[in-house]
């Protein structure tokens, strides 16, 4: 047991070293550390806006880049047939008791003359546990929704407009998984790390790859690596993911999906106003539905073996009429 214990530690001494030792990420200009006015964030947030970009009554958003010739090349990274299933397992011990999965038998092998099973299941997925999307009709801000919508289309019923129905027909598109601890050669990143555009474009040069409009991307922090090795941890106040600055990138590759294992912002953010800045710069300034709580742990081995970090990626959300997102499952075929 005494070495065990000591082995546990120098794992742990040796993560915390390869960052310590490894050149700070990003540049001095705009270290999350320095923050941001509410004026700047909202200039920032408003500057990468796509409201009208498709036309006043536009529901999509971002998705809109997924063309038709888009799906196609998309298909064609399929080579060797191989699946990964990037969802975690529905999660039933939620240090948040109000994000545990619900998974209730109402008919079992034991019940009296019964000839099938059956159960229930129940998951409020916003949050931090379960896998799922966000559609566009899931944030608000200045009274709005994407696209200058009401935030008041959205009621007991329902988002009257822009919910998750109008995704029903799926995801499928090019995916580019980038894979930060890798980058910097450790299991998985500590709390509180931001991830600058600079080290976005230091993982293009690393995995020979660039992203492209249409694209998703799917950002890896090692967080379910991190829970299994510590358990869960206060994630609004001690999880890495991308700095605000990075909705300049995102917009300049004209990025379609966003998708991460936490929520993709760093938190804390570092700078004031909405608390999960890139979220609403996402979600409600560019029309990108968002995919949280991915579990990538295994596609990033996959990835490695193959040595190819570009795949298709396919979803299909629950058709929920004015629902604000689903649970998913999204698959990424090599």
């Amino acid at each position: 047991m005494a070495n065990m214990v000591r082995a546990a530690v120098a794992i742990v001494v040796t993560v915390a070293a390869a960052w310590t030792a490894l050149p700070a990420l990003g540049t001095p200009g705009e270290k999350a550390g320095n923050g941001m006015s509410l004026k700047q964030v909202d200039e920032l947030i408003t500057s990468v806006s796509n409201w009208g970009r498709w036309g006043k009554d536009d529901q999509l958003g971002a998705l809109n880049l997924i063309t038709a010739a888009k799906r196609r090349d998309a298909a064609r990274l399929v080579r060797e047939g191989i699946p990964v299933s990037l969802a975690h397992n529905a999660v039933k011990d939620a240090a948040d008791k109000a994000q545990a999965f619900g998974h209730r038998m109402v008919s079992t092998g034991a019940t009296q003359n019964a000839d099938s099973a059956a159960d229930v299941y129940s998951v409020q997925y916003h949050g931090y546990y379960q896998t799922h999307l966000d559609a566009l009709c899931h944030l608000f801000y200045k009274g709005k929704m994407f696209n200058g919508i009401s935030q008041r289309e959205v009621t007991e019923s329902g988002a009257g407009r822009l919910s998750v129905l109008k995704m029903k027909d799926g995801l499928f598109t090019r995916a580019v998984l980038m894979d930060i601890p890798r980058l910097t050669g450790v299991a998985y990143m500590p709390g509180k790390k931001p991830i600058y555009p600079e080290d976005l474009d230091a993982w293009e040069k690393k995995a020979g790859i660039r992203v492209g409009a249409g694209d998703a991307i799917l950002i890896r922090t090692g967080r379910w690596a991190r829970r299994a090795a510590h358990g869960d941890w206060d994630f609004e106040h001690d999880s890495p993911g991308l700095y605000i600055t990075c909705l300049r990138w995102l917009k300049s590759r004209d990025v379609a999906i966003l998708g991460s294992d936490l929520a993709s912002d760093v938190s804390p953010s570092g700078v004031e106003g909405p608390k999960m800045p890139i979220h609403w710069g996402a979600i409600w300034s560019m029309g990108v539905p968002i995919l949280d709580n991915l579990d990538l742990e295994r596609l990033s081995e996959t990835a490695a073996k193959q040595n190819r970090w570009e795949f298709l990626l396919t979803a299909a959300p629950l058709a929920v009429e004015g629902g604000t997102g689903s649970p998913i499952n999204p698959i990424a075929t090599y």
